[in-house]
């Protein structure tokens, strides 16, 4: 096992470019493979779950040029050219479910499977909501997880889709994306069952297809429409924004290394909820300033206790579970029950390694109560290959005390390079 001591870290400063978003490269690289006419994407992610889509893409036929680092140009084809295919989505959550959807609109056979932990992820609720696609699409092992094989319909007629808002809003990513697909005849609306979460991720979802050609008509969060005769055009050229999601971790770095840190790719107009950790900050004492296509973070090194709901930023939410650490009081996370679906089972994970560090947690059905340590201890800390176990904690080296990361090299799947840029901005 490899392992990966961080000594202790008194400040952080700097500026760093941040990586393409991974939740746009993948989305991106689904619509501009569906839409007609070459799409050139710039500052595509490269990472393990954007190699994953990208490989998915190509098995099915789609031509992928790498023109310069970092961009890919794709020629759309819906539908797909190959109608038989066993595809390998790895851990990434994201591909699974959009796969999914837009396949069981497909002529064809597909099969979609992953690593380990990628069949203990729940996809059933999507499968149900695939129905009306008329798509017949069975579990090869345990009933309602992956692999799943797909035997796609495109001609059935589809008017209502249902799906539950409580799960995960990857579903709804993926029910939308598909959806043009079956709107040759007649308008598709979505209808949400219960309280959608995670919504910043639907609208970068709404806006990206938007870009692609396809409008979606909305009532609130509740229902969705996608017009008659939608179809994915390409915009010529997209350039993917910074990730908000890892731009978190630096300016956590920002606030507790006293800064300041300036992240570029990312700022006032990103199309990306995660950018509302910034927002998080500042109510927690630091200082936060913004630029079209940056933000810059200092503090004091210490932060107020909090008690919030990161139900929209799951993500970044486990950015500030390690930050309680050097909070004032305890702190409060509520409303991420869906961290028990993810790469692991976060909360327990969590709740395991920051207990290592000298905190008291409560864990319960959806949330986390942290009381944090006198002083920070040593330790080492379990990734369970888990890419932001791994880089949340990374922030608790600024505690007086040295941390040790197990496998490190999980970062890969979002980030490659975490560890290295980190190093460069931390004294």
């Amino acid at each position: 096992m490899n392992l990966l001591t961080l000594e202790p870290a008194s400040c952080a400063q700097g500026t760093i470019q941040l990586p393409g978003s991974k939740s746009l490269s993948i989305r991106a690289l689904l619509l501009a493979s569906l839409a007609s006419g070459p799409t050139e994407l710039r500052n595509v992610l490269d990472s393990e779950d954007t190699q994953v889509m990208c490989a998915a893409l190509q098995t099915l036929g789609i031509s992928l040029i790498s023109s310069a680092e970092n961009t890919l140009t794709l020629s759309g084809q819906n539908p797909y050219p190959v109608k038989e295919a066993n595809i390998f989505v790895g851990n990434s959550g994201l591909s699974i479910r959009t796969l999914c959807a837009v396949l069981a609109r497909m002529p064809g056979r597909f099969r979609l499977h992953g690593i380990p932990r990628m069949h203990e992820r729940p996809i059933a609720d999507l499968v149900q909501s695939l129905a009306v696609f008329g798509a017949q699409i069975t579990y090869e092992q345990l009933e309602g997880y992956p692999p799943v094989v797909i035997k796609g319909n495109s001609d059935a007629p589809v008017k209502l889709i249902c799906v539950k808002g409580n799960a995960s809003s990857q579903y709804l990513t993926g029910l939308l994306q598909a959806a043009p697909l079956a709107a040759t005849h007649n308008e598709v609306r979505i209808q949400v069952q219960g309280e959608l979460i995670s919504k910043p991720y639907v609208e970068m979802t709404l806006a990206l297809m938007q870009h692609f050609g396809v409008r979606v008509e909305r009532q609130a969060y509740e229902s969705f429409c996608v017009p008659q005769g939608s179809v994915y055009q390409s915009p010529g050229t997209y350039s993917v924004e910074g990730d908000a999601s890892s731009a978190s971790y630096f300016l956590a770095a920002g606030v507790l290394g006293r800064g300041p840190l300036r992240v570029k790719g990312v700022g006032r107009k990103s199309l990306q909820g995660d950018i509302a950790f910034a927002h998080f900050l500042e109510t927690v004492g630091a200082q936060i300033s913004w630029g079209e296509d940056w933000i810059q973070a200092s503090g004091t090194g210490a932060i107020k206790a909090f008690d919030q709901d990161f139900n929209h930023i799951p993500d970044a939410a486990m950015t500030a579970a390690v930050m309680a650490l050097f909070a004032s009081g305890p702190c409060t996370l509520r409303n991420i029950a869906s961290w028990r679906v993810k790469e692991t089972d976060r909360l327990s994970a969590m709740s395991n390694e920051l207990r290592k560090c000298g905190a008291q947690v409560v864990e319960d059905k959806e949330g986390l109560h942290i009381v944090p340590p006198e002083r920070i201890l040593p330790a080492r800390i379990a990734t369970y290959k888990d890419h932001r176990m791994a880089m949340s904690f990374s922030l608790a080296c600024f505690g007086g005390s040295s941390i040790t990361i197990e496998e490190p090299e999980c970062t890969a799947k979002t980030f490659p390079h975490f560890f290295d840029v980190m190093k460069d901005l931390v004294a």
